[in-house]
């Protein structure tokens, strides 16, 4: 295959239908009102494998020779590709193998593993792995499945595309997550062709903008080093193969900060209950970054598989971020009464106390002053503010200090 056509994203529409989740679009009051557009979200986190990966794996399996599948297939990933791919196989009853990075979390492992592939671990990043595992697939004579530089796989990917336009006919804006490309590449160009109209604009990470550099220099670029909690979109380098496609259909990109991600997370959970990975919220982070008003816009969530480690973390992070967590440090003098004194004044001010830490020896005079701090829940920045002026107003001095619970 060497060119994306309307005939071939067709079939591939028919054939993911048989493994894919049917995943409807989701009117957001939330977003809409903080953007003044109409916001949709696709919910590919909410698909069988968690991410939307499944469609390109199962459609190039489907493009295979009966002699290609006899013979298996590899691919390299440590994470949402693995999964597709193993699962894809199994549903076409092939073997698969998937290289991952040794240092890919024991929970991604066991998850491939349970899906029926041979998992091997091999190299410290992706791009070892991915070396690794093409030289294996020329050597045993298997048939590599690129994860995002392969035109069936851009495919694949399309068909949600498909899926948005039949169900929003009217969707003027298209907000896709960027990695490696695979998945705007084949949105990008099935949308042009169901409807030249509606702009399709790329997201990337910050810390990991090949595509926005690659069309700055209008040839694919190597970025030096990649720095982003968006893992599943941090790669060095766009797809040479799929890049043309790219950027004749792609309207725009916009990039996000890794602590944009932080407050998405928290807004999607709290205002949708869902739980989407840093990578699939880029589409959510660049909302607040279209400058255009009254559209209908809808935000490709590309996944939802997060460890719960990551998850806490993050949640951790972005109530400190929205004031909603905060810790102050306040020196008391060392008598009776004080540490009831502070607790009165923020109680009054509703504030909630959630840790409390009193070191005496702060000072080597004791009567000077020992210190408490304090972490407690506000409503916000305003509320926050509120409490600190209280305790001022108090005769104390607090200090807002760094922490996390």
């Amino acid at each position: 295959m060497n060119e994306l056509t309307i005939e071939k994203f067709e079939e591939a529409a028919e054939i993911v239908m048989r493994v894919t989740n049917k995943t409807k679009l989701v009117y957001s009051d939330y977003f809409s009102d903080q953007t003044g557009n109409k916001v949709y979200f696709k919910p590919e986190n909410m698909q069988v494998t968690g991410a939307y990966k499944v469609r390109g794996a199962y459609y190039k399996i489907s493009t295979m020779s009966k002699a290609e599948r006899e013979k298996g297939i590899i691919a390299a990933s440590s994470g949402n590709h693995a999964l597709g791919v193993a699962y894809a196989a199994r549903q076409f009853g092939i073997k698969a193998t998937v290289m991952m990075p040794a240092t890919t979390p024991l929970i991604k492992v066991n998850s491939t593993k349970d899906l029926g592939a041979e998992v091997v671990l091999f190299g410290d990043d992706y791009d070892a792995t991915c070396a690794e595992a093409m030289r294996v697939a020329e050597e045993k004579g298997l048939t590599f499945v690129h994860p995002f530089d392969d035109l069936d796989i851009a495919t694949g990917q399309g068909t949600i595309a498909m899926e948005i336009v039949k169900e929003l006919p009217t969707v003027e804006y298209i907000l896709v997550p960027v990695g490696g490309g695979g998945l705007v590449c084949g949105v990008a160009a099935l949308a042009k062709m169901l409807n030249p109209n509606i702009k399709i604009i790329g997201v990337e990470s910050a810390g990991a903008n090949c595509l926005e550099v690659a069309l700055k220099h209008n040839e694919v670029t190597a970025l030096p080093e990649v720095n982003t909690i968006a893992d599943g979109t941090a790669m060095k380098c766009a797809g040479r193969t799929i890049f043309p496609f790219i950027k004749e259909n792609l309207d725009g990109i916009i990039t996000v900060e890794d602590s944009e991600l932080i407050v998405a997370f928290l807004d999607m959970v709290e205002n949708h209950k869902m739980i989407v990975e840093n990578s699939g919220l880029l589409s959510v982070a660049a909302l607040k970054h279209l400058d255009v008003e009254d559209k209908k816009v809808v935000s490709i969530l590309t996944g939802g598989n997060m460890d719960v480690i990551t998850m806490s973390s993050i949640v951790q992070h972005g109530l400190i971020q929205r004031d909603r967590i905060f810790t102050v440090s306040v020196l008391l003098p060392d008598k009776p009464g004080e540490l009831t004194n502070v607790s009165r004044i923020i109680a009054e001010e509703k504030g909630n106390v959630v840790k409390l830490d009193h070191n005496q020896f702060v000072s080597t005079n004791r009567n000077a002053a020992v210190e408490l701090k304090i972490t407690m829940e506000a409503f916000g920045t305003e509320h926050k503010e509120q409490i600190i002026h209280a305790l001022r107003s108090g005769g104390y001095r607090p200090k807002i200090i760094m922490t996390m619970l």
